[in-house]
């Protein structure tokens, strides 16, 4: 880590102010490690700990030896967890905190989610309880992680809280932390079941996940979406790099981000979702999504309200649902190029319908391979909504099954200030449909 002293007009790290016929001694560069400054020494090795089903510093195969691992090493300033061939199966996530390095034996590492239970709440508990009462507790042990679903009794609104079952007496259950939500019954019909992401980053930075094969167990667990879960979810988070991760049959999304930014997701592959394949979520800024292989999900790369400045690249997405690509919600400033956009059920890119305001302005499409969009009414590039200030260049964008009803780009009523230059369109009944008002 850089001091941040340098270029501060003070003496350079190690030198040593005597006089004219004394030799200062020979000091290392750059800063020390001083107690409570946040700058230090690029430390060559830091702790390091493995962990195996047979072998390893810690022998075990759920997430309390891995949990335990991550917390040993965080506890001492950061370091590597290293995760040996095995298979992990999972009752609650894992909670990975900063400056953990989280390294996996790639295929042969498999953290799998245990199928879910649910069940209803059996009594009312008020925001200010760190306690629920299950209708059937059986299949329920302490150190789960839960999912508390109901509807808001005063606006009908969902409500979905995320705990760990700490504590228990016959069917009531404490909670690792209060609920800060009202749980009716009268009205919200609370339920219980037990769904987590396998990972989880909150609040925290300077995370790396690497090698690692994360497994939703998808037919046996229920839908949680990636608002809230996925094989990794990360919230309010910075500096994160997923690298060669396999994510698989999740019943939510793959990778999903919320509100984190400078996130690296890179030569991973993310398939067979019930939702989405890599999701740059809410307010997420700078996000790079190299490399990738995604595919058989609702939608492959979805940049979700208010993601800039991020840059898509080289990334596969094939047999996708609705949309390869999907911006929408103030996503601006992006460059998504050099992708292989096959196969996608409805359209390849997509500029979701949003208003002026809300629009993804400023985004470029450049240089990508979009083939064989949708049905016999499908669709290359859709620029929907009030969008503007859209650059589509030097793609190719070819059908191959023949031309029905389908189009290469359409641009809609109310998009303005588009650009298109050297695109290679071929085998759609209309190549171009520019649906704007003269």
């Amino acid at each position: 880590m850089r001091s941040i002293l340098a270029g501060a007009g003070l003496p350079a790290a190690g030198r040593v102010l005597a006089g004219a016929d004394e030799v200062p001694p020979a000091l290392p560069a750059g800063p020390r490690a001083i107690a409570g400054d946040r700058v230090e020494p690029d430390w060559r090795e830091l702790d390091s700990i493995s962990v195996g089903n047979t072998k390893g510093d810690l022998i075990g195969a759920g997430e309390k030896v891995l949990q335990a691992a991550v917390d040993r090493v965080a506890a001492r300033g950061g370091g590597t967890v290293r995760i040996l061939p095995g298979t992990y199966r999972l009752r609650n996530s894992v909670y990975v905190p900063s400056r953990i390095r989280l390294v996996g034996s790639g295929p042969d590492s498999i953290l799998i989610k245990e199928p879910s239970v649910r069940t209803g709440l059996a009594a009312s508990a008020d925001w200010y309880d760190q306690e629920i009462t299950l209708r059937d507790p059986r299949g329920f042990q302490v150190g789960d992680g839960i999912c508390l679903r109901a509807r808001n009794p005063s606006t009908g609104g969902p409500v979905v809280i995320k705990r760990t079952l700490v504590a228990r007496s016959g069917n009531r259950f404490k909670l690792d932390r209060a609920l800060r939500e009202n749980l009716w019954l009268e009205k919200g019909d609370p339920t219980a079941a037990t769904l987590f992401p396998l990972l989880s980053l909150e609040n925290a930075s300077d995370i790396v996940i690497e090698g690692l094969t994360l497994d939703g167990n998808r037919t046996s667990n229920e839908n949680l979406d990636g608002n809230y879960a996925g094989c990794i979810f990360a919230q309010d988070c910075a500096r994160l790099t997923f690298r060669r991760v396999l994510a698989r049959n999740n019943n939510g999304d793959g990778l999903s981000w919320q509100i984190c930014h400078d996130v690296i997701a890179e030569d991973c592959t993310s398939e067979d979702h019930a939702g989405l394949g890599l999701h740059p979520g809410s307010g997420s800024q700078r996000p790079i999504i190299r490399g990738n292989t995604v595919r058989r999900c609702e939608i492959g790369v979805f940049f979700c309200w208010g993601v800039r400045h991020g840059l898509a690249e080289r990334n596969t997405i094939e047999d996708i649902r609705t949309a390869g690509v999907s911006l929408g919600h103030r996503d601006t400033d992006n460059l998504v190029r050099d992708n292989q956009i096959v196969r996608s059920g409805r359209v390849g890119v997509l500029f979701r319908d949003e208003s002026l305001e809300f629009a993804a302005h400023r985004n470029r499409i450049e240089n990508n391979r979009i083939v064989d969009s949708g049905p016999a009414d499908g669709i290359g590039v859709d620029i929907q909504g009030q969008t503007q200030g859209i650059t589509i260049a030097a793609n190719e964008i070819r059908e191959t099954r023949g031309p029905m009803t389908r189009t290469g780009i359409r641009i809609g009523t109310s998009a303005r200030d588009i650009t298109l230059s050297g695109n290679r369109l071929q085998g759609y009944a209309r190549d171009l449909a520019d649906m704007r008002r003269a």
